[in-house]
């Protein structure tokens, strides 16, 4: 890949190449204002759109008016954007589907507000795949989201949208959420930082309380640990769980050396390929150097484990379908949903039956995943079993059964911290033959962000990741 073949919006305005904390920084010191922040986010926008395709509803006349406004938070006056699952006032929500053309929200979503008290200004809402349920932003008949470092390439999901628009420097940082993987897929693909936090960490929207298995995180994308690490503080000056040990600020590497677990192969059966086994071996040899322990560790569950969640998958899917026209809106038609979509619901049909007992060994991986911590501190392992495939590998054009072989085998490793509840942080430590971030994943007990910010501080000090302006 030449550089050429990269698009970004990176140059010398108003944003330049800083992160969140950057630009929140120059806005509160009066260097500049929010006004020139967010214009320059949206002229970025303008260059990129057509060939990233990554906003689903611009809100840019808005996104100035809140600009002129005062602001508090510890982003305060910094442009961001809100993935289209999440309802923002006054924006529709239609979880990129084409089945249904939904509303204006009527006010902000209950984790929508935490979000918002950042201080940040949304610049409108990011594209996601059909109801979040692929890890890449293709669609049956609309064009995809294309990965800033090659456009050919797919940007993951389901939050690629914002991914790619924080990786070309459209943004500083993006709001994303997590349901099997879907901020740690394309933190990895687009070479960013992308953390999972524990179950019940930050607000979560009545949609997603209503699940039987609380599969769903909500956060953000950044290209630096520190923003990160201010968001997740910042969240929890809104709200902490009384039932989770304090986040608080985490400003740099911990001093304690840690006793590390490594996982290369998933519970699929399907080895990891070569180039992302490398990178973990790599990633593992340069944890040793920096004094810390580490051993290789056994999978924490089952195979049972791949078709409970698939089955679970499928429910999510289920539950669309039949209850669309009451929850999404009368003109919702499930024969205008994609292959994907469709197929999950058909597969849970056919296993139904397979309900109360799916559940009750989900919910058993959140002791299981519990007891490998009382061995290690942390696990790594890959964030996705092979590198990121190519536009049209993913595709819901395609046959569902090809299709679902195919994202059951490349998300291998993320879905386990979904279920049990666990943290995970995607962190972009290596690159491939072909010029792409690849990244390493690092699980955590439930509760213990502070340990993976750390380790991500000391791991973004150690090994700088490469930009992609450079």
């Amino acid at each position: 890949m030449t550089h050429d073949a990269r698009i970004h919006a990176f140059r010398d305005d108003a944003l330049g190449d800083l992160d969140a904390t950057g630009v929140a920084e120059r806005i509160a010191s009066g260097e500049l204002s929010s006004h020139d922040a967010v214009l320059a986010s949206i002229e970025r926008a303008e260059t990129v759109r057509d060939s990233l395709n990554a906003i689903a509803f611009p809100d840019f006349d808005r996104a100035l008016t809140r600009a002129a406004g005062p602001h508090a938070g510890v982003f305060a006056g910094v442009p961001t954007i809100v993935k289209d699952n999440v309802d923002i006032a006054g924006l529709p929500s239609n979880h990129g589907s084409a089945a249904f053309a939904a509303r204006p929200a009527r006010a902000d979503s209950d984790f929508a507000r935490q979000f918002l008290s950042t201080g940040a200004v949304p610049i409108g809402k990011s594209r996601l795949p059909e109801f979040g349920f692929s890890a890449s932003n293709e669609y049956a008949t609309a064009e995809p989201v294309h990965n800033p470092w090659n456009p050919e390439y797919s940007s993951g999901a389901s939050s690629g949208g914002s991914a790619a628009l924080v990786a070309a420097g459209v943004l500083p940082f993006a709001h994303a959420n997590d349901g099997g993987g879907s901020i740690r897929i394309p933190a990895a693909a687009c070479g960013l930082v992308g953390l999972k936090p524990t179950r019940g960490r930050t607000v979560a929207d009545p949609a997603d309380k209503a699940m039987p298995i609380r599969i769903v995180a909500q956060g953000v994308l950044t290209r630096s640990v520190r923003d990160t690490a201010r968001f997740y503080a910042a969240a929890e000056t809104y709200y902490r769980n009384p039932k989770l040990p304090p986040i608080r600020l985490v400003e740099g590497p911990g001093r304690t050396r840690l006793r590390i677990g490594v996982i290369i192969d998933s519970i699929t059966g399907i080895p990891t390929d070569d180039e992302t086994r490398a990178s973990v071996a790599a990633t593992a040899n340069l944890l040793t150097e920096l004094g810390h322990r580490v051993e290789e560790a056994p999978l924490p569950v089952g195979r049972s484990f791949v078709e409970d969640f698939s089955n679970y998958w499928g429910f999510l899917s289920f539950a669309i379908c039949a209850g669309g026209k009451r929850v999404l809106g009368p003109d919702f038609d499930r024969a205008k949903t994609d292959n994907l979509t469709r197929g999950l619901d058909a597969m849970y049909r056919r296993n139904i039956a397979k309900t109360p007992q799916v559940l009750y060994r989900l919910r058993r991986t959140h002791r299981q995943y519990a007891q490998m911590f009382q061995k290690y501190d942390v696990l790594l392992s890959p964030v996705l079993a092979h590198t990121t495939p190519k536009l049209g590998y993913l595709s819901p054009a395609q046959s569902f059964e090809e299709l679902f072989t195919r994202l059951v085998n490349y998300t291998a490793f993320t879905p386990l911290n979904n279920a049990s509840g666990g943290p995970a942080i995607s962190l972009p430590l290596h690159e491939t033959a072909a010029g792409l971030p690849l990244a390493s994943h690092f699980s955590a007990d439930h509760g213990d962000e502070r340990t993976l910010l750390e380790l991500a501080y000391e791991l973004e000090q150690a090994r700088p990741w490469r930009r992609i302006q450079d």
